[in-house]
């Protein structure tokens, strides 16, 4: 009876009543059962199973080793522990070998025991209660990864000497799947709700979380996206009615002094009408208002969330689910003999870790500092250029082009080349990718994984949270890092005329328009978030897309020519269905995490320095309508099923999320008090223009700000080296003895004037002022905003007295008899 049973586990045999006598003998030749049958555990023997027994929990792939060799004695021990351990293995030759794996049903009922509700406890063990799929192949998995074998090598270590080439589980045909490939992963989708909760049966509820959280997230974006597209429309209805673009249109007797030293021509203010103008498009009072709104935003957005993922892990019964505890069940349930890890900490460790960290910042800062390098030697060449126009937008041009080179560092730094050299503590033997760069940069990763390293953490979770902390913050500097220097320092450190700042002692720092500098921290994001959103998507979706198709094709088996009367052989549908999900794109640790860190940066574009860009919430928008399904058609149909994990929230990325909220604050605060011309044009107005001096005859307050900004400088000071012309062509003033220059200082000796130290205060003032207000708003707002539901905590209340009620009846049954 246990020899039948064994057989018939073979997947394509039949099981059922006197089909079981001729399965004995009609076993393909392909299928080699390697699971002794004397080790199978009594509760698995039965000759009437249902159909679900033809499943198979994972899949491992191997190469065609010769007989005798290292690779396959050492597979044949690592087969054979698992065999120990009560799993069915079903082999399966191809062009590479395949092994199947079953596990017994007692190691699913230990789980049910140690982990199952409260009541659990009271039921008998032999009363079978179906295990779901995901906690199936979730703790498979955890087994596969956690055998020993005599010569004290786990998975990881075989997979690493190519023992192992591949370990998945399997994308079965199963009813939820085909609803989500029809309902879900589909373009025409792209409006729909989202099935969470048959996204959390199929793929469990880590993946489930995500989806939840990125649908969310977008829906609170629309109405972000709506207020910052108000806000660039109604800059856009005051294009041409600025009184200071006005002042700057009409500034032609107004000489510029030249934008570098060596045959740069001196040239007037109006000929930067069109670029006064885009920049009062974004610098305006609208702004301010909408910087004070995105900070309240990213509060309550937080806010709800957590009163969303509260109602939805009530509703999977999760909200009080362990993570420790589950980990140290399987822990058990995999080795008897285990002892947990005990909690250790190592100052000397720490020390080292952090000055690593703050060297590798310090090196993502050199970066940016070469980009300021490149926009500094770039306008000087081409202000010289034999190009008209280039000479004209010598800036500009520099603008844009040091935003792409940003962008270039950013996917050499974070997305260049698979994700090779990984330490296997943290990836659990994850193979090298078929399919990608053959360059394997990805610096921040590389760099994160190994301070992981160096802090050996006690358990999976706290190294994917220290992983978490130090990759995203090296990403956060490597993305951002350029755009504080626009925001916060451009133009603000280069000197002044006769005595600037000069890198190697040759070249200049740039100088901010007379307009503000605003203008080109919006050309740096808008440019950043176009190509990220764009070129990078669509290489998302087409490279895993292409590598598929190559794969299927590379794989494609050559059909045997057949002799005249010969019968095709009946193929093992167990063959067809793991090649298929061979030739699928592999999946790893980082597939969801690579999702969740790019929508964490792209939250961070959002909502730091969107003062300077109001159309971000409204690209992140639009971005993330196809984001959604484009991560589900990967997953569904590009790529190997995710090993489910279990979870109750988005772990680390919630503090992360509101790390962002206050940089949000602190940042927006800065660009409207240091990069926005906002406080100094409220200055002059309130202290300085016609209307505080009594000259009230229906000019406009700013009337004359552009002129009060800008100080004179004498042509006869220029620094020995420089070489200017004398005149300006087309000028009919003669010889140039003064220029302008946007500053505020004395014509004498160059110092501070008093309106410049007015301008400090009131810059500084309003910075402390809105970084207050806005933090007191997201205090009331997080405190008016419960994080729980009250529907949640009365659904525990109603628990725990239906449980207690049920503890008192049985007492008073039991002695009563």
């Amino acid at each position: 009876m246990l020899h039948a049973a064994a057989f018939a586990e073979v997947c394509s045999v039949p099981q059922h009543g006197n089909l079981l006598k001729q399965s004995l003998f009609s076993l393909p030749q392909d299928e080699i059962l390697l699971t002794p049958w004397r080790d199978f555990p009594v509760e698995d023997v039965d000759p009437f199973a249902p159909p679900d027994e033809e499943k198979w929990d994972f899949v491992l792939v191997s190469d065609i080793h010769e007989m005798g060799s290292e690779k396959e004695i050492k597979r044949k021990k690592f087969l054979d522990e698992l065999s120990k351990k009560g799993f069915t293995i079903k082999k399966i030759e191809d062009e590479k070998l395949f092994y199947g794996v079953r596990a017994p049903k007692h190691i699913f009922q230990k789980y049910q025991w140690l982990l199952g509700n409260p009541d659990r406890r009271l039921q008998s063990l032999d009363v079978h209660h179906a295990v779901p799929v995901t906690t199936r192949i979730r703790l498979v998995n955890f087994i596969l990864q956690n055998t020993l074998t005599p010569d004290l090598e786990k998975l990881r270590d075989l997979m690493k000497k190519n023992v192992f080439e591949a370990t998945f589980p399997l994308h079965e045909k199963e009813e939820v799947r085909e609803f989500l490939k029809e309902k879900w992963a589909r373009w025409r989708d792209i409006f729909c709700q989202q099935p969470l909760e048959k996204i959390r049966c199929y793929f469990g509820e880590k993946v489930a979380l995500y989806f939840a959280w990125l649908g969310w997230y977008t829906y609170l974006l629309g109405f972000a996206a709506v207020a910052g597209l108000v806000v660039f429309v109604a800059g856009i209805t005051m294009f041409s009615s600025s009184q200071v673009s006005k002042e700057i249109c009409e500034a032609n007797d107004t000489v510029m002094c030249p934008l570098c030293d060596q045959k740069c021509p001196f040239w007037l203010l109006s000929d930067t009408c069109t670029y006064a103008k885009v920049t009062h498009m974004i610098d305006n009072e609208g702004t301010v208002l909408f910087a004070m709104f995105m900070a309240i935003w990213a509060t309550v957005f937080l806010e709800l969330w957590k009163r969303q993922r509260a109602t939805v892990v009530t509703d999977w019964d999760l909200y009080r689910w362990d993570e420790d505890e589950e980990e140290l069940a399987m822990e058990l349930i995999n080795n008897l003999q285990h002892e947990p890890r005990r909690y250790q900490h190592s100052y000397f460790r720490s020390t080292v870790v952090l000055l690593l960290a703050l060297l590798m910042i310090a090196v993502l800062i050199g970066i940016a500092h070469a980009l300021v390098i490149y926009r500094v030697v770039a306008v000087a060449l081409f202000t010289q250029s034999s190009l008209e126009l280039l000479r004209e937008q010598a800036n500009t041009v520099a603008v844009v082009t040091g935003a792409v080179l940003h962008y270039i560092t950013i996917v050499i730094m974070t997305k260049v080349g698979g994700a090779t050299g990984r330490p296997a503590g943290l990836l659990l033997a994850l193979p090298p990718p078929t399919c990608s760069c053959p360059c394997p940069l990805q610096v921040n990763r590389r760099m994160a994984l190994y301070l992981c390293d160096l802090e050996k953490p006690r358990t999976f979770s706290q190294r994917e949270n220290n992983f978490t902390v130090k990759i995203f913050t090296f990403q956060f500097f490597t993305n951002f890092s350029s755009l504080i220097y626009i925001a916060f320092f451009l133009g603000r450190i280069n000197g002044h005329p006769g005595n600037y700042v000069r890198i190697a002692g040759r070249w200049r720092l740039e100088e901010c328009h007379p307009s503000g500098c605003i203008t080109d921290l919006f050309i740096q994001m808008a440019i950043i978030m176009l190509l990220k959103q764009s070129i990078s998507n669509v290489l998302e979706f087409l490279v895993p897309w292409i590598c598929h198709k190559l794969r299927k094709r590379r794989q494609r088996p050559k059909k045997r020519q057949r002799m005249l009367g010969e019968e095709d052989e009946p193929e093992d549908p167990c063959k067809k269905q793991w090649r298929r999900n061979y030739d699928l794109n592999e999946v790893n640790i980082f597939s969801l995490f690579d999702e969740f860190l790019e929508m964490v940066i792209q939250y961070s574009f959002t909502t730091i320095f969107v003062a300077a860009f109001p159309l971000a919430p409204l690209l992140a928008f639009c971005n993330n309508l196809f984001e959604i399904r484009l991560d589900a058609i990967k997953m569904m149909r590009l790529r190997r099923r995710m090993v489910p994990r279990k979870a109750n929230d988005i772990g680390i990325w919630l503090q992360v999320l509101e790390a962002i909220g206050i940089l949000a604050v602190i940042g927006n605060g800065l660009v409207i008090a240091i990069t926005s011309d906002f406080i100094p044009l409220q200055v002059y107005k309130y202290t300085y223009s016609p209307c505080m001096l009594g000259n009230r005859t229906g000019l406009d307050c700013s009337t004359g700000y552009i002129n009060h900004s800008l100080s004179v400088f004498r042509t006869q000071d220029f620094e020995s080296h420089t070489e200017v012309p004398k005149t300006l062509p087309g000028f009919v003033g003669g010889e140039i003895r003064e220029c302008r220059y946007r500053d505020y200082r004395n014509a004498d000796d160059y110092s501070y004037t008093a309106q410049f130290w007015h301008i400090f205060a009131a810059r500084l003032a309003f910075l402390i002022l809105f970084e207050h207000v806005a933090l007191c708003i997201k205090l009331i707002a997080s405190w008016y905003v419960p994080d729980v539901p009250q529907s949640v905590k009365n659904t525990f209340l109603d628990r725990k007295h239906k449980d207690l009620r049920k503890e008192l009846s049985m007492m008073e049954h039991s002695t009563e008899v």
